[in-house]
């Protein structure tokens, strides 16, 4: 009952956010994005999924504020252990005049590698084992551009017995020509479902800085290139992790 009244609200927040009049964006038409990062490794808040390069592919669609799009993670080597991964997403950010803008947004988590077929929508107590899809509800805030600082929240609320929650704030800032984010997660934990972020308690297990800048190829090609460095104050592991985009 508790899970499904966080579906419902999560709908109805999106719902009457917008419909109602004066906070839509003057947008003339549907915006589609595409692109792809890869990584030599793939570290999800503080986690490490795979240690070997990694491509992951995106595809979205927006329109006066809201977003529907998909992600995926594919590892580049030699290996199909559950680790491919494709995430829908569903999201809505309203702009506020002073460039504050806030975000709620549902997340669908499915790892096609488990044996678990895609139609299988089970919760994790049903009586023929727990499904293909892990549900999880996110809002947050984005400061102004003098201190453009944002806290999101995120718990997961269908087919996760400990409804882990998992918050994170990120700063950027610029220095010359190199954009810089620090940011620091922390997880709630679970004594039911432990090993979702590897605790049972409230951990920070997200703490680091990424770096991005753009590398000139030719006259009218530049590539975005990343190095992340993210420590799990947690378990005590730290990553280095390169990427770029396309």
């Amino acid at each position: 009952m508790k899970r499904s009244k966080f579906i419902f609200m999560a709908l109805v927040l999106l719902l009457v956010v917008n419909l109602c009049p004066g906070i839509s964006s003057a947008q003339s038409g549907p915006e589609i994005n595409t692109g792809a990062d890869i990584v030599s490794r793939y570290v999800w808040r503080g986690t490490d999924f795979w240690a070997a390069p990694n491509i992951q592919p995106s595809l979205s669609i927006g329109y006066a504020g809201l977003e529907l799009g998909v992600w995926g993670a594919y590892t580049l080597a030699n290996n199909t252990e559950e680790t491919d991964e494709i995430d829908t997403w569903l999201s809505y950010t309203y702009n506020i005049e002073n460039s504050v803008s806030i975000t709620v947004l549902a997340t669908d988590y499915y790892f096609p590698n488990t044996g678990i077929k895609w139609g299988n929508f089970n919760d994790y107590d049903n009586d023929d084992g727990p499904g293909a899809h892990t549900i999880e509800l996110g809002a947050g805030i984005t400061g102004p551009e003098a201190f453009p600082l944002s806290v999101f929240g995120y718990i997961n609320v269908y087919n996760d017995e400990g409804n882990n929650a998992y918050f994170q704030a990120d700063y950027p800032f610029q220095v010359k020509e190199t954009e810089l984010n620090v940011f620091i997660g922390a997880a709630s934990g679970s004594e039911d479902n432990p090993d979702y972020y590897g605790t049972d308690d409230l951990q920070v297990i997200n703490l680091g800085v990424r770096a991005e800048r753009d590398i000139k190829i030719s006259g009218d090609f530049t590539l975005p290139l990343s190095v992340s460095f993210i420590m799990n104050p947690n378990i005590e592991v730290s990553y280095l992790v390169l990427g770029f985009s396309l």
